[in-house]
Protein backbone atom coordinates (compact mmCIF):
# COMPACT_ATOMS: atom_id res chain seq x y z
CA UNK A 1 0.00 0.00 0.00
CA UNK A 2 1.02 3.61 -0.45
CA UNK A 3 3.08 5.04 2.37
CA UNK A 4 4.56 8.49 2.81
CA UNK A 5 6.79 8.98 5.82
CA UNK A 6 8.09 12.45 6.68
CA UNK A 7 11.08 13.21 8.84
CA UNK A 8 13.39 16.09 9.65
CA UNK A 9 11.13 18.40 11.56
CA UNK A 10 12.08 20.02 14.81
CA UNK A 11 12.68 23.29 16.61
CA UNK A 12 14.76 26.04 15.07
CA UNK A 13 15.35 29.71 15.78
CA UNK A 14 14.22 32.37 13.33
CA UNK A 15 16.64 32.59 10.44
CA UNK A 16 17.62 28.96 10.78
CA UNK A 17 17.27 26.05 8.38
CA UNK A 18 15.76 22.60 8.31
CA UNK A 19 15.56 19.88 5.68
CA UNK A 20 12.49 17.72 5.53
CA UNK A 21 12.45 14.31 3.87
CA UNK A 22 9.58 12.15 2.71
CA UNK A 23 10.20 8.49 1.96
CA UNK A 24 7.62 7.03 -0.40
CA UNK A 25 6.64 3.45 -1.10
CA UNK A 26 3.82 1.41 -2.61
CA UNK A 27 3.61 3.21 -5.94
CA UNK A 28 5.80 4.12 -8.92
CA UNK A 29 7.31 7.21 -7.34
CA UNK A 30 9.05 8.46 -10.47
CA UNK A 31 5.77 8.94 -12.33
CA UNK A 32 3.95 11.21 -9.86
CA UNK A 33 3.98 14.85 -8.97
CA UNK A 34 4.81 15.28 -5.30
CA UNK A 35 4.08 18.16 -2.99
CA UNK A 36 4.44 19.64 0.48
CA UNK A 37 1.46 21.11 2.32
CA UNK A 38 1.49 22.60 5.82
CA UNK A 39 -0.99 23.38 8.54
CA UNK A 40 -0.31 25.99 11.18
CA UNK A 41 -2.10 25.85 14.53
CA UNK A 42 -5.72 26.87 14.14
CA UNK A 43 -5.39 27.41 10.40
CA UNK A 44 -6.37 25.56 7.25
CA UNK A 45 -4.06 23.51 5.10
CA UNK A 46 -1.68 25.66 3.06
CA UNK A 47 -0.08 24.44 -0.14
CA UNK A 48 3.68 25.04 -0.02
CA UNK A 49 5.43 23.53 -3.02
CA UNK A 50 5.20 20.99 -5.82
CA UNK A 51 7.68 19.13 -8.01
CA UNK A 52 7.29 17.29 -11.29
CA UNK A 53 7.84 13.57 -11.54
CA UNK A 54 11.32 13.99 -12.97
CA UNK A 55 12.24 16.90 -10.74
CA UNK A 56 12.75 19.42 -13.52
CA UNK A 57 9.84 21.71 -12.69
CA UNK A 58 9.00 23.20 -9.33
CA UNK A 59 6.40 25.57 -7.96
CA UNK A 60 6.22 27.50 -4.70
CA UNK A 61 3.72 29.45 -2.70
CA UNK A 62 4.56 33.14 -2.57
CA UNK A 63 5.04 32.88 1.19
CA UNK A 64 8.04 30.56 0.81
CA UNK A 65 9.43 31.52 -2.59
CA UNK A 66 13.14 32.24 -2.43
CA UNK A 67 13.50 30.56 0.96
CA UNK A 68 12.36 26.95 0.39
CA UNK A 69 13.59 24.48 -2.21
CA UNK A 70 11.83 21.27 -3.16
CA UNK A 71 13.76 18.42 -4.72
CA UNK A 72 13.51 14.68 -5.22
CA UNK A 73 15.68 11.63 -5.67
CA UNK A 74 13.78 9.09 -7.71
CA UNK A 75 16.44 6.44 -7.10
CA UNK A 76 15.68 6.74 -3.38
CA UNK A 77 11.91 7.35 -3.70
CA UNK A 78 12.33 10.46 -1.59
CA UNK A 79 11.21 14.05 -1.85
CA UNK A 80 12.85 16.83 0.14
CA UNK A 81 12.05 20.32 1.32
CA UNK A 82 15.02 22.50 2.18
CA UNK A 83 13.81 25.38 4.31
CA UNK A 84 16.10 28.37 4.84
CA UNK A 85 15.58 31.72 6.54
CA UNK A 86 12.80 30.23 8.58
CA UNK A 87 10.29 32.60 10.13
CA UNK A 88 7.95 32.23 13.07
CA UNK A 89 5.07 32.11 10.57
CA UNK A 90 6.54 28.90 9.11
CA UNK A 91 5.63 27.03 12.29
CA UNK A 92 3.32 24.22 11.20
CA UNK A 93 2.91 20.52 10.65
CA UNK A 94 4.36 19.74 7.23
CA UNK A 95 2.79 17.00 5.15
CA UNK A 96 4.12 15.20 2.12
CA UNK A 97 1.51 14.27 -0.45
CA UNK A 98 1.18 12.88 -3.99
CA UNK A 99 -1.02 13.76 -6.90
CA UNK A 100 -3.63 11.11 -7.64
CA UNK A 101 -2.85 11.19 -11.37
CA UNK A 102 0.40 9.97 -12.92
CA UNK A 103 2.58 11.66 -15.50
CA UNK A 104 2.31 15.18 -14.05
CA UNK A 105 -1.26 15.54 -15.23
CA UNK A 106 -2.11 18.19 -12.66
CA UNK A 107 1.34 19.75 -12.36
CA UNK A 108 1.25 23.46 -11.72
CA UNK A 109 -2.46 23.76 -11.02
CA UNK A 110 -1.94 24.48 -7.34
CA UNK A 111 0.41 27.35 -8.06
CA UNK A 112 -2.60 29.13 -9.58
CA UNK A 113 -5.21 27.64 -7.28
CA UNK A 114 -3.48 26.75 -4.01
CA UNK A 115 -6.68 25.65 -2.32
CA UNK A 116 -7.22 22.87 -4.87
CA UNK A 117 -5.90 20.09 -2.65
CA UNK A 118 -8.48 17.48 -3.62
CA UNK A 119 -6.28 15.95 -6.29
CA UNK A 120 -3.76 14.83 -3.70
CA UNK A 121 -4.77 11.34 -2.66
CA UNK A 122 -2.24 10.10 -0.10
CA UNK A 123 -0.71 12.03 2.76
CA UNK A 124 2.02 11.33 5.27
CA UNK A 125 1.54 11.61 9.00
CA UNK A 126 3.23 14.99 9.09
CA UNK A 127 6.30 16.37 10.79
CA UNK A 128 6.24 19.31 13.18
CA UNK A 129 8.34 22.38 12.44
CA UNK A 130 8.54 24.96 15.21
CA UNK A 131 10.28 28.28 14.67
CA UNK A 132 10.73 30.32 17.78
CA UNK A 133 13.32 32.21 19.77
Amino acid sequence: QVQLVESGGGWVQPGGSLRLSCAASGFIFSTYTMAWVRQAPGKELEWVSEISSGGETTYYADSVKGRFTISRDNAKNTVYLQMNSLQIEDTAVYYCTKDSRPNDYGLGARSQHPTWLGDYDYWGQGTQVTVSS
